[in-house]
């Protein structure tokens, strides 16, 4: 028997040598050959790179307290196309949506590789992508966006705040694509005039919320949901990827948007690292992820005028219908510089989250909430194993909070169609710091359906500056190594 020993590894090697020496034993060392070829070949498939029928990918492995699968990462052929190439023009004054259309679909057609914008100023409409496409932004290139909503219509599929519609295109938008990337160093800035004037909810605004609550509640078909007429003035996202896999975001700047930053909607996999985001309109939450699973978020910095890193899983009887829960988050070595919450779990929980891991972050400034997890009694769905740990932060409101019944602008704009009450069980902080608080923690479950298994340790508190901790409707709380300099009041 002939064996290359650097193909089955020297254990392998010595075995099948002893077989060939002692017969004797065959059967016995055939079966451990056959063990050691099944370990070989699961140790090669996890290494730093494979093959498959879609192309190459890199793999990463995260370590997290529940299973979690590791992070493939794909390998973009190595062809560029540049926009330039296709007609785009430097400077900031011509529209140059349709060389970067034209691009994105030669890379497409090719088979994949790299859309280039070089440095500069680029104004565009909406960048749509396809498949296998990587917008690579050069140091010092600027995508500028326009703010004509006229420029963003055709409407698109998307969702607004949990239900789904069509509405402007998103500026940056993906449906139904595998192998999605934005990296380099460069800039997304869109223009903000417009936007800036839709931040208001008029009466107009908050008549359409009504009427898009409705037609999702009442299950009327999304494409009857359009959205983006008149004065309804529902924003676009900046980044909104829709029913994608293998998303990648690394590298590049964002400075402001016209609503929720980073929107990873129903996404199956991928890896946002090494991003400055900088937003701080309304509504400018950092990174969303709706009903995704299987991400990694690593090395960014959100600096945001909401929530910085939130999970989400659509709003009520929508979500129901997706019935896709968002699972399997690890969010680590973050900074976030300005935002309401760190990590907000909700309020639009509707079709469950589960295993999210946020560890060795710092929000060295202020925030509202360091972990905040909200629903409300139309929700439903479920909230269990999520985990912060190593976070270092400045001064907050709450270092952790949980309410049942957080409505906003909702409570009394629409009804109530159906009351369904969020399972919550698995909420656990560990090893927290924090310079000063109005309160370490305040826990306001549901008295139908208590939360319960929330587990507090190693949360130490400079000042407390209105009360320590209030628990209502929580079970099995469990406290240890929670303490505090001073208290004030």
């Amino acid at each position: 028997v002939k064996v290359n020993m650097y193909v089955c590894g020297p254990t392998v090697y010595n075995y099948i040598h002893i077989v060939n020496a002692r017969p004797l034993i065959f059967y016995d060392m055939i079966k451990r050959y056959f063990l050691s070829l099944i370990t070989c070949t699961c140790f090669y498939l996890l290494a730093a790179s494979f093959t498959s029928k879609n192309g190459n990918y890199e793999v990463l492995k995260v370590t997290a307290p529940f299973p979690m699968q590791p992070i493939k990462v794909f390998i973009y052929p190595d062809k560029d196309f540049i926009i330039t190439d296709f007609g785009a023009v430097n400077g900031g004054r011509v529209d140059n949506t349709k060389a970067i259309t034209s691009a994105i679909e030669a890379c497409n057609q090719s088979g994949g590789g790299r859309v280039v914008v070089p440095a500069g100023t680029w104004l565009t409409g909406p960048i749509h992508f396809k498949s296998n496409v990587n917008l690579y932004l050069e140091e010092n290139a600027v995508l500028n966006f326009t703010d004509n909503p006229s420029d963003y219509l055709p409407a698109v599929m998307t969702s607004w705040e949990g239900l789904e519609c069509y509405n402007y295109s998103p500026l940056l938008y993906a449906f139904e694509c595998e192998n999605v990337a934005i990296t380099g160093k460069g800039t997304l800035q869109p223009k903000m005039d417009t936007w800036k004037v839709w931040f208001k909810r008029p009466q107009p605004h908050l008549e359409a919320l009504k009427e898009l609550y409705t037609k999702a509640s009442t299950n009327i078909p999304v494409i009857e949901r359009q959205m983006a007429i008149g004065e309804n003035h529902l924003r676009p996202h900046l980044i909104h990827f829709n029913r994608c896999k293998n998303v990648l975001l690394d590298g590049f700047k964002i400075r402001e948007s016209p609503f929720w930053t980073i929107h990873l909607y129903m996404c199956d996999g991928g890896l946002v690292r090494n991003l400055d985001v900088k937003a701080h309109g309304h509504n400018n939450d950092g990174i969303d992820f709706e009903m995704s699973r299987n991400f990694l978020v690593e090395d960014c910095s959100f600096d945001q005028g909401d929530d910085a890193v939130v999970i989400k899983a659509g709003r009520n009887q929508d979500a129901w219908r997706l019935n896709t829960p968002c699972e399997n988050i690890v969010i680590r070595n973050c900074q976030i510089l300005k935002g309401h919450t760190l990590l907000g779990i909700g309020s639009e929980i509707s079709g469950g989250i589960r295993n999210i891991y946020m560890h060795d972050c710092t929000a060295p400034n202020s925030v509202m909430r360091l972990f905040f997890v909200k629903t409300n009694h139309r929700r439903g769905g479920f909230i269990e194993n999520v985990y912060m740990k190593n976070v270092k932060a400045g001064t907050a409101q709450r270092v952790l909070e949980i309410d049942t019944e957080v409505l906003y602008q909702w409570k009394d704009l629409v009804p109530t169609y159906e009351e369904r009450i969020t399972r919550i069980d698995g909420i656990y902080m560990d090893k927290v710091t924090c310079e000063s608080a109005d309160a370490i923690y305040e826990l306001k479950g549901n008295s139908k359906l208590p939360a319960k298994n929330v587990m507090i340790r190693d949360v130490k508190v400079g000042e407390v500056k209105e009360f320590v901790k209030k628990v209502n409707n929580v079970e099995n709380v469990v406290e240890k190594n929670v303490t505090y300099d001073r208290k004030g009041k």
